[in-house]
Parts: C-alpha cells; sequence; structure tokens
C-alpha cells in the first residue's frame, strides 16, 4: 500500500517529501509521484502547499521541500494526481532595500505552473508589507494571502495531435489577423453560448471556415498567458480586457476555458491550434516578457517578487542601495532583467514549451526593446536575442518584435537582425497620413508600398521584415480612424487622458456616428482605401479582428480595460460593412493568387530579363515614368505603382524563371478628381480592373495603352495586365 506525505506511520512520524529532481522546473506529474521544482537561490526555507475544497471548506496542507540544488528547492510527492492545485510559500531574508522580499505569509504562483485556477482577489493581503508603513521602510505582513490567490494546478499533458506538423508557411505568403480570444467570438449567434468567448469558440468550425474564406494565413492572439488585472483597474470596477498584465508564462489563461474543469484549458487550447492548423491556419501568441503583473516595489507579492525580486526585476542601481529603484522602461512599473540567467532561463523555457508542448508557430514580442537590454542599455547582440537565434527550436518559428518601449532610446524600428520581423509603425502612419491628405508628396508613400527598403534593405533583409499594419489592438479601429478626430476614452473612468492623441486620423466632416449618406460613403471608401493599400503593399500585412467589417469602439483608442461591447466584434449584419468585407476578401484572393503582389526580392527598378520591363516603376498621372522633379513636388498626392510579372525576379523552387501577370495600382489621396493615363509600352498593352475603391470606375473595366480615365478623390484602382 502506497503512503503519501501527510499520512502518520505507526511509530507517530509524518511521511518525508522524496527528494526528487531540481529539472525540470514547475510540477511535473507521473503515476507514481509529483515532482515540484522551484527557482530561489536566496530562500532560507520552501514548502509546496497543496489545496483540497472538496469538504467545501478549503484545506491547505504544507510540505517542506528540503533539496536545494544549485538555487532550485526541490521534492516529489507520492500519490499526488492529475488536478491537485498547489502553490508555494518561501522564506527568507526581510530586505527590501537589498531586493530580499521573502514572506512566507504569501502564497506564491509557482512562474513554472502550465495552469492556474481562479484570480487575484484585490485585497490588502496580497502585499507582502503592511499597508500602514512607510514605503521608504516597509515592514513585511503577517496577513495569509492564500484566500486571495489563484491555485496552480498539476497538469497531464497528454494530447493526441493525430500526427499533425508544423505548418512553417513563408512570411512572404502569410497574413496575419490581430485578435482577442474572448472578444472575438463573445457575441458571434452562430457559436454555442457555452463556447462564446473560449479557446473552444475560437476552434469552432464557423470561426475556423470564416478565417478561411477571408484570407487569414496567421492568427496573432492578444495575450493569453494568465494574467490579472492591476489593483488600480479593479479599484475602477474594471478589468484587464486586454491582458498585457502577465503572471503566469506558461498557463494559458484559464478563464478563456469553457470546461472550467481543473487544467481542462490546456487540452481545450491545444484542441483550438489543432482546428486552426487543420484549416492551415498558423496561431502566433502576443507574449509580455518584458514586465510582470507585479509591478513597482509598491505592488503585490504574487509570484516573482517573492522567489528572487533582485534576479527577476531590473533595477536602477544593481548594488539595490534604495528600495524603489526598479529600472522601469515599460510604463507598468517593473521591467524583468532578461539579461540574468533566471530571467533568461523562464523566458527561453517558457518559449519552448509553447513551441513543442502547444503547437504555436510563432511570437509577437511586446515591448521587445525592454527585454534586448544588457544592463540599460538597448544591445542588439544582448543573450536573448543571440539564444533565440541560436535555438535549434526557436530560430524556425515566426518572430515578430514590437520594435520599441517606452523609453526615448527605446524605439528601434528599422534595427532587429535576422530571423526577427518587426512591427512598422511608419508604414502606418505614412498611410494615415496619405489618406488624410497630410503629405508632402508621394516619396514616403512609395517607400512604404515597396515594403520600406529605408528601414530593411541595407542589412540584407527582404521585404517581409515589415509587418505592414494601419490599426491594432491599441488605437481606433479603420471605423474609427474615418469617424473620429480625437479620442473619447470616458468610459476608462482616467477623465480621457489615457490613450495616445496622435491618431492620424479624420473624421469625414462629423465627430462620431452620422446618417449622412454622403459621410457614410466617404467613410466606407476611406475605410477601402486604407485596406487596400495594406493588401497590396509589399511585406507582410497584418488586419485587426473586425476591420474587414466596419467594427467600431465608437471613438475608444483603449479599451484595454473594457470587457464588453466596446471591444468585442460586433457579428450582426445590420450595422456591418459587408461591401469592405467582400473588397478585402478579393483583395487577399489576389494577393495570394499572384507571386508579382507578394515578392521575396527587393524590387530593383530595372529589368529581370535583358529587354523586359522594369520590375517597378512609379507613374506620372501624365503616364510617364517619375522623374526627379516628380518626386520632389510637394503637391503630388496621385501616383501609380507597375509591378512587372513577366518575368519575376525571384526563381522557383528549382531555379526555374517564373511569370505572373503584371499590375499597376493607382493611388489618388486628394480631395480632387485626377485624369490619369495607362502607359504606352511594349509590356502591357491593355489592363482590366480588378479591384476598385472610385464607384465610377467599376470592375472589370478596360484602359488600354495611352488612354487616360479620371481617377476620381480619394479612391484606389488596380489594374491587371489582360
Amino acid at each position: 500500500m502506497r503512503v503519501t506525505p501527510g499520512e502518520w506511520t505507526a511509530d507517530g512520524e509524518q511521511v518525508p517529501v522524496w527528494p526528487g529532481q531540481s529539472w525540470p522546473l514547475g510540477a511535473t506529474w507521473s503515476e507514481e509521484s509529483t515532482n515540484f521544482a522551484v527557482f530561489s537561490p536566496e530562500a532560507s526555507a520552501v514548502w509546496v502547499c497543496l489545496f483540497d475544497d472538496s469538504s467545501g471548506t478549503e484545506v491547505e496542507e504544507r510540505f517542506q521541500l528540503t533539496e536545494h540544488t544549485l538555487g532550485i528547492w526541490h521534492g516529489a510527492l507520492p500519490g499526488i494526481g492529475v488536478g491537485t492545485r498547489y502553490g508555494f510559500r518561501v522564506d527568507g531574508p526581510w530586505e527590501p532595500a537589498m531586493g530580499f522580499r521573502f514572506n512566507p505569509h504569501k502564497l506564491l504562483i509557482d512562474p513554472y505552473a502550465q495552469a492556474i485556477e481562479g484570480s487575484v482577489r484585490h485585497d490588502p493581503a496580497i502585499f507582502g508589507y503592511r499597508m500602514d508603513s512607510s514605503p521608504d521602510a516597509q515592514v513585511r505582513s503577517d496577513e495569509d494571502s492564500a484566500a486571495s490567490m489563484p491555485k496552480c494546478v498539476v497538469v497531464d499533458n497528454h494530447f493526441d495531435w493525430d500526427g499533425q506538423q508544423p505548418i512553417h508557411r513563408r512570411w512572404r505568403d502569410t497574413v496575419i489577423y490581430e485578435l482577442h480570444v474572448k472578444g472575438f467570438t463573445q457575441l458571434h449567434d452562430r457559436i454555442p453560448e457555452e463556447l462564446r468567448g473560449t479557446y473552444a469558440g475560437l476552434g469552432h468550425p464557423t470561426v475556423v471556415q470564416y478565417l478561411h474564406d477571408l484570407g487569414i494565413t496567421a492568427v496573432e492572439l492578444l495575450p493569453i498567458h494568465q494574467f490579472v488585472t492591476e489593483p488600480a483597474v479593479a479599484s475602477n470596477g474594471l478589468v484587464n480586457y486586454w491582458g498585457y498584465n502577465s503572471i503566469g508564462y506558461f498557463a494559458p489563461h484559464g478563464a478563456y476555458s469553457s470546461s472550467g474543469d481543473r487544467g481542462q484549458q490546456v487540452r481545450e487550447f491545444k484542441q483550438m491550434v489543432k482546428n486552426l492548423h487543420d484549416a492551415g491556419i498558423e496561431v502566433i501568441l502576443d507574449v509580455v516578457y518584458n514586465h510582470t503583473a507585479e509591478a513597482g516595489p509598491l505592488g503585490p507579492t504574487l509570484s516573482f517578487r517573492g522567489l528572487d525580486d533582485r534576479g527577476y526585476y531590473q533595477r536602477v542601481r544593481e548594488d539595490h542601495a534604495r528600495p524603489d529603484t526598479y529600472w522601469d522602461v515599460t510604463g507598468c512599473g517593473n521591467t524583468v532583467a532578461a539579461h540574468h540567467p533566471n530571467a533568461l532561463r523562464m523566458i527561453l523555457d517558457s518559449l519552448r514549451y509553447w513551441v513543442t508542448e502547444m503547437h504555436v508557430d510563432g511570437f509577437r514580442f511586446d515591448l521587445m526593446s525592454a527585454i534586448t537590454r544588457t544592463g540599460h542599455e538597448v544591445d542588439m547582440h544582448s543573450h536573448l536575442l543571440t539564444t533565440i537565434g541560436q535555438d535549434p527550436t526557436l530560430r524556425h518559428v515566426k518572430l515578430i518584435a514590437e520594435p520599441w518601449d517606452a523609453s526615448m532610446d527605446g524605439y528601434r524600428v528599422g534595427e532587429f537582425p535576422p530571423p526577427w520581423v518587426e512591427w512598422n509603425d511608419q508604414f502606418r502612419d505614412t498611410m494615415r497620413d496619405f489618406w488624410r491628405s497630410r503629405t508632402e508628396g508621394v516619396r514616403t508613400l512609395a517607400t512604404r508600398l515597396a515594403g520600406s527598403s529605408d528601414l530593411y534593405l541595407d542589412d540584407g533583409r527582404s521585404p517581409y521584415n515589415s509587418v505592414n499594419f494601419i490599426t491594432a489592438h491599441d488605437g481606433f479601429t479603420l471605423r474609427d480612424l474615418v469617424s473620429y478626430d480625437t479620442k473619447h476614452n470616458e468610459a476608462n473612468g482616467e477623465d480621457n487622458r489615457d490613450g495616445t492623441d496622435n491618431n492620424r486620423s479624420w473624421n469625414c466632416g462629423i465627430e462620431g456616428p452620422s446618417d449622412d449618406p454622403d459621410i457614410v460613403a466617404l467613410r466606407k471608401r476611406q475605410a477601402a482605401n486604407m485596406m487596400l493599400s495594406l493588401c497590396l503593399s509589399n511585406g507582410v500585412p497584418m488586419l485587426v479582428a473586425g476591420d474587414e467589417r466596419g467594427r467600431t469602439q465608437g471613438g475608444n483608442n483603449n479599451p484595454y480595460s473594457q470587457d464588453n461591447e466596446v471591444s468585442w466584434v460586433d457579428w450582426r449584419a445590420d450595422d456591418a460593412w459587408l461591401d469592405l468585407y467582400e473588397l478585402t476578401k478579393k483583395a487577399l484572393r489576389i494577393r495570394r493568387d499572384h507571386e508579382a503582389l507578394r515578392q521575396r526580392h527587393w524590387f530593383e527598378g530595372r529589368p529581370a530579363i535583358v529587354g523586359g520591363p522594369k520590375d517597378l516603376a512609379w507613374i506620372h498621372p501624365g503616364g510617364r515614368e517619375m522623374t526627379p522633379e516628380d518626386w520632389q513636388d510637394d503637391g503630388l498626392n496621385v501616383v501609380g505603382m507597375f509591378v512587372s510579372g513577366d518575368p519575376l525576379r525571384s526563381p522557383g523552387p528549382r531555379g526555374e524563371q517564373l511569370h505572373d501577370s503584371s499590375f499597376l495600382l493607382w493611388l489618388n489621396g486628394s480631395p480632387t478628381d485626377a485624369l490619369v493615363k495607362l502607359p504606352r509600352n511594349p509590356w502591357v498593352q491593355q489592363g482590366r480592373v480588378v479591384l476598385t475603391t472610385d464607384p465610377e470606375v467599376p470592375e472589370s473595366t478596360l484602359v488600354s495603352a495611352g488612354e487616360e480615365f479620371v481617377l476620381h478623390a480619394r479612391s484606389v484602382v488596380l489594374l491587371q495586365q489582360a
């Protein structure tokens, strides 16, 4: 008969904890025992605490881990089943000024927990110090926090993937769709109510088919690592909806599980990934390794702070001379010390876990500059970047940097080394300005359309290193971008001070909703112009969920705390911009079907073969190629982009020469009509309109070489070689 820790033997002795192993970290289940291992090098004692609520009252049982190997406390408990809830308590010195904040009265989340149940209850118990003590002389609190803390869950990771293999789609064939797991399906009437807002809802055939039909090849999920709401947000009666406040880097957020069973969110997440993969759709996670939910030195003690405060968080001074020396370039109270060995190990272990165990295909790193620092300096040869670039698991997945943080020196667009690609906010700003007629000529517009060579060509990278976007989760939706001049964030409870004022938006003449048919028509055309500019530019397009349907947030450009209809996608047809949806779907299909519109190599502005057409030519409205004088014309807001597909500069898989249609994209960002002419040349004699936002130039219109037509104000026309 097997005895378990906590039972008493015949001689009155409690069964000891087995020594266990120092690796892997976290809770590792087997039929014989569950091994617990946690890194806390300066601790004097560590307990694993098990919780049982089968009697209706939560009972805690503590077992001290006596083995200590290279800073890791470990032990194995026999007979511990899957679904068991646990946490850690850690004792040691209390010297906040030195980075020691050990407090055994605080239950700590396992940094390597693979599932977490429950949420943080915001009360004084979760703080390591007494609330009545001075911030400069914090006194350790003896109030127990267990009742206010979520619990970690022991997980069995077995899952049948049916031999499914990674997709590994090429960047140039990728179309990203940024979405929120809950908000995308919460209002979807074709999904069973119990699945709405969950991983199972996102993996539902209705959703998968919608994404596939639209032309999406990768979903980028807003943070799904276990996260908590900040105390200040909770005090306003709101929640952290977006999830950029992580506390568990190995655990899928429990609130997005439809099952409600302990640890089942892991299985449900895997099934969602499997369903999306079956449709050829990759899964990219938006990850927040730059800071944790513990905030600044006056924040709660939830996990890392109680285990190794000085090892996980960056300090202004490495000697820890003051208690308030957290170094914050994230704007969230702390910055993870990714150059320290254990913090670096945790990030890498987390990334590998999500790739190998959860089968995700890539990551978008929030505020990436914050964790590319060696000490306090941004370092493109930092430990994190170097290690990921050499890692045989990670170097081949999709890696996207948000190439800035909250500091002045953190803006590093165009600087991240291979294999990284970047969110290109300069594409966003240029396109927004062009379509609201706030540009000086078309020089910068042309650079962005062609792949932003000014940012990515000089060190051998490709156009796909630019992730092009016009909207993202933070900021106006596409519909709001053409409906509001200023933000309207009053619902966030911050007196409209939050959110950017640099919207680069234009309300088309009236602020907010309008019944004026001319205003509505102009707004829809402007939204379509920006969508087509995005879908037809060289680089990787990123759309935001619902933009293709005209989703609105009522002018709120920072709805991070709006877990309601403000943020959720509205699937009702009566308010949807369905014409925009159809146009977006068509544009993505044309992009998919024609390699000329998603080339791997840079355009060179010269023939790909002797005697052939230039691979790229910029056309003046008068039908000639742009001259140096034309490029300096600050009043020019109309331009044509000719892309040759006959032949393509990029060879086929066996080095063969590939051929495709040629295209001419006309853009008129001015408030006046323009007369434009199809160039007369030996390679293109006639073009057919295949995409248009100009109501007077319908699809299938034929235009011959040398022929003029009116390109109406604020419109786009794409001609395909006929």
